[in-house]
């Protein structure tokens, strides 16, 4: 098969681990810096363009699109869609993804644990907010960000009511949550590849930071997920509409909540510290599944 991996980083250790797992079966591999793609638009021609010249004979693609560039990332992928190329996450999930908003109203809908949260943005009620929550401390979060950044722990409830009035005052949308003390400073990823968890990490902040991604710090070790926490991950996927993911979830008294699910979540981690080959699952599920009917998306917006 004919892959593009889109991806910025041509040295990024997911974009390599995925290009030699697809050369070793025999793949051709192309790397396309999808920011500098674009597109041509016109009756019945769906075109993607690459330093002046079309990109043709495309089986699959794989998405590995930045946060910073979703909509842009987004919509190179859906070019593709429309020449019905196979991608490993459609551009409405990536999207869809990418909206912690949108992420936390699936999961409730799917029945996935997840923190009590609310979504506001002006600043009146602030006081019936923190209650809705369990009041101080809090996590407070701007709609959209990564890798922990937009991120603020509020310990107090005139710290909380400071952000929030900050975040107000730029018109930032933000979601408020309950801080799950038992869990701070730890989470899991567990990466799921169609809908199987391939390989699970925990995730513990080296300082008293409150957040566990390694891109702040944090250092990863293996864990053995429980029953539940599998299942968890395996429907918050199944939430999102990604055959390919990360899902991040924390322990707590009454069990797994989930955070968020990432559409391009890093290899490196996982791969190092469990030893698994999650970059051969990968090509495995594309093998198995780029020659048949492309799956309709189900979910929603």
């Amino acid at each position: 098969m004919n892959i593009v991996i889109l991806s910025k980083g041509r040295a990024n250790y997911s974009t390599r681990r995925l290009k030699e797992e697809a050369i070793s079966r025999g793949h051709e591999v192309r790397i396309l810096n999808y920011a500098r793609c674009y597109v041509t638009i016109e009756r019945s021609n769906p075109v993607v363009r690459y330093e002046g010249k079309e990109v043709t004979d495309v089986d699959v693609v794989i998405p590995r699109i930045a946060a910073s560039l979703t909509k842009y990332g987004s919509s190179i992928v859906r070019q593709f869609e429309m020449q019905n190329v196979f991608t490993t996450a459609s551009s409405i999930a990536i999207v869809r993804s990418r909206d912690k908003l949108r992420s936390m109203q699936l999961f409730a809908k799917a029945g996935v644990g997840i923190p009590k949260t609310v979504f506001a943005r002006e600043a009146s009620d602030l006081d019936d907010v923190l209650d809705q929550v369990g009041g101080a401390p809090v996590i407070i979060k701007v709609a959209r960000g990564t890798h922990g950044n937009g991120v603020v722990l509020a310990e107090t409830r005139k710290a909380a009511k400071a952000v929030m009035q900050a975040f107000y005052v730029e018109g930032v949308n933000f979601l408020v949550q309950e801080f799950i003390a038992e869990s701070a400073g730890t989470d899991i990823r567990a990466l799921v590849v169609n809908g199987k968890v391939v390989a699970s990490i925990q995730r513990q902040s080296l300082d008293d930071d409150f957040r566990a991604n390694t891109h702040q710090g944090g250092v990863g070790k293996t864990v053995k997920l429980t029953d539940e926490e599998r299942k968890t991950a395996q429907k918050a996927a199944k939430a999102m509409g990604l055959a390919v993911c990360g899902v991040d979830m924390m322990r707590s008294e009454r069990g797994p909540l989930v955070l968020e699910v990432n559409s391009s979540a890093s290899l490196k981690t996982p791969e190092l510290v469990t030893g698994r080959n999650v970059a051969g699952a990968i090509l495995d599920y594309i093998e198995q599944n780029a020659k048949g009917k492309r799956r309709r998306d189900r979910v929603g917006a």
